[in-house]
């Protein structure tokens, strides 16, 4: 059985090709606005998260202490 050939370059992701396609699309601060817009869009998502959890922690902390 032969080994697969070694690839001498990665195939780039697709984030990497979004990237790239974003930079010839949009001058760069239209970039960096919709990047700051998406690290906002995560942060609520984290936040959400966390107010949906916080009930029960504080529940399994009672439940543990008592």
């Amino acid at each position: 059985m032969q080994a697969a050939p070694v690839r001498a370059h990665a195939i780039p992701s697709v984030t990497t090709a979004l990237r790239a396609v974003e930079s010839l699309l949009l001058s760069s601060g239209q970039r960096t606005a919709r990047r700051n817009a998406w690290t906002a869009v995560l942060e609520d998502r984290r936040r959400a998260k966390d107010r949906v959890e916080y009930p029960y922690a504080l529940e399994a902390m009672s439940d543990h202490r008592s």
